[in-house]
């Protein structure tokens, strides 16, 4: 009995070791490949990381006002990074191209710039966006009445173009109130015939015309810039607000014929055109520009010259302060300072669609799509001829550039895209419920209001029946009602004789 107890206890033995090291029935070698498969499966440490990076990133674009907070932080990342640019490129013209002006001059006046563009990122982040649609045909009266005010006596002519209104030592560019004019409106009559947008009249009628007396009235001062600009705001209008697939191809063959007209129109134009086709043939007058652009993107290699170091502001490269600034970035910043700067743009792009696409509002999803697709193109297209990928057009790089008008305007649009991503469902449903939150309440903000559509016509919107002609007075109607009243009872009176 003993020696059997002994087995037993031994056969328990190494059942149990067996069952612990997950080698019952193998051998020493069929153990080693399962260790070493079970090593391989583990994930490294980058991996593990990413993944979860990749976790707490979804988790806080779960958030309802992650949206709005993203919109907050990369307009002032790119105002912080244009601020600090434009004191290093304004620094030398303020100091030898102004009588009397030190280093700091056009940085002043930059920063009063930005301080009246953040009062109006204010109101347009604080007023609800139903009375901002409500004064969208007044914004747009006004700019017309600015696009035809330019081209009197009170115009003024820069580089060769009369864009600017210039009263009392203040100046103003109407065509930047001109594109956010046009977009808020268009997006109203678009969703206003949304049910009729697969028939071209009712799209083109009246945004279409509207925008080609636009384009007219920059044409005669004549600003290329700002046609591209505006007509690349009625094709996002367009493709935003569902316009059939073929209107688009006249709609860009317009635009194309009209960029040409303008390019052949002024022989500053067509020489940048030219320049641009054959960079070579004339450096040193159309091509200058572009060339000492490319030339200090080279000198910045990938880390820059140093904040404040860089060589092409000295007269080298004209304007550096406003269309070219993007050199100066790549020249003192290097390649990650330009990269930066673009995967800023790439985030405005994102979030801009992503709040375009949360919202159920039309209006809203409109709105926010085509501010959005505005932005970006033109940071596009400022980068693109600085790059020599474009020709050069004269079109300011958003929130960092040189400007006036365009820097109030530009963070204008952010405060209406804050706005807009404030109203998403869930964000509206979070802030009427757990308060306005940080930056609610140092902004001081009221409640988003809930998306209610439109209530539908009276008689559930049926229409009236066709081929009856109307009555010729008040007594045939009477009779013809009364007529069918006493066919009526008649129906629901039993016969006389007949069964109950």
């Amino acid at each position: 009995m003993a020696a059997l107890e002994q087995v037993e206890r031994a056969g328990r033995t190494a059942r149990r070791t067996a069952a612990a090291s997950g080698t019952r029935g193998a051998t020493p070698g069929a153990v080693r490949g399962e260790q070493r498969t079970r090593r391989q499966r583990k994930p490294s440490w980058f991996a593990a990381k990413l993944t979860s990076l990749r976790t707490a990133l979804t988790a806080w674009l779960s958030r309802p006002l992650a949206s709005f907070h993203l919109v907050l932080a990369l307009c002032g990342m790119l105002a912080v990074i244009g601020t600090v640019m434009v004191l290093s490129a304004s620094s030398v013209e303020s100091t030898y191209l102004t009588e009397g002006a030190t280093a700091y001059s056009l940085f002043k006046k930059h920063v009063v710039f930005l301080l009246v563009g953040m009062v109006v990122f204010w109101i347009a982040l604080r007023l609800p966006l139903r009375v901002i649609r409500g004064a969208s045909s007044t914004l747009l009266f006004v700019s017309l009445a600015l696009l035809v005010t330019v081209l009197s006596p009170l115009g003024a002519v820069v580089n060769g173009s009369q864009g600017w209104i210039v009263v009392g030592g203040f100046s103003l560019q109407p065509v930047e109130v001109a594109k956010v004019a046009l977009a808020l409106w268009g997006a109203h009559i678009l969703v206003l015939k949304a049910r009729l947008a697969h028939l071209w009249r009712h799209v083109l009628v009246p945004l279409v015309p509207v925008a080609l007396v636009m384009f007219a009235l920059l044409m005669a001062q004549p600003d290329l810039g700002g046609t591209v600009s505006l007509g690349v705001v009625l094709v996002a209008l367009l493709w935003f607000g569902g316009a059939p697939r073929g209107l688009f191809a006249a709609v860009i063959a317009g635009g194309v014929a009209g960029v040409i007209g303008l390019a052949l129109i002024a022989d500053y134009r067509l020489a940048r055109v030219l320049s641009f086709l054959s960079p070579d043939t004339d450096s040193a007058d159309s091509g200058y520009q572009a060339q000492q652009a490319q030339y200090a993107l080279a000198d910045g290699g990938l880390l820059g010259r140093g904040l404040g170091q860089g060589g092409s502001k000295w007269h080298y490269l004209p304007n550096v302060h406003h269309d070219f600034i993007f050199a100066l970035i790549g020249e003192e910043l290097g390649f990650l300072g330009c990269a930066v700067v673009i995967g800023l743009f790439a985030g405005v792009a994102i979030v801009g669609l992503r709040i375009a696409t949360r919202n159920i509002d039309p209006w809203i999803r409109v709105v926010a799509g085509t501010l959005t697709v505005w932005l970006v193109s033109q940071a596009a297209i400022n980068i693109g001829y600085v790059a020599g990928l474009l020709p050069v057009t004269g079109v300011t790089l958003p929130l960092i550039s040189y400007g006036g008008t365009s820097l109030v305007v530009t963070l204008g649009q952010f405060g209406i895209l804050a706005n807009c991503a404030r109203h998403e469902p869930e964000a509206v449903a979070a802030l009427r419920t757990q308060g306005p939150g940080k930056f609610g309440t140092i902004l001081r903000l009221r409640p988003p209001e809930p998306y209610r559509p439109r209530s539908k016509p009276a008689g559930g919107g049926r229409q009236p029946r066709r081929g009856r002609p109307p009555a010729r007075n008040a007594a045939a109607a009477r009779s013809r009602t009364q007529a069918r009243q006493g066919r009526a009872v008649g129906r629901t009176q039993p016969r006389r004789g007949g069964r109950r």
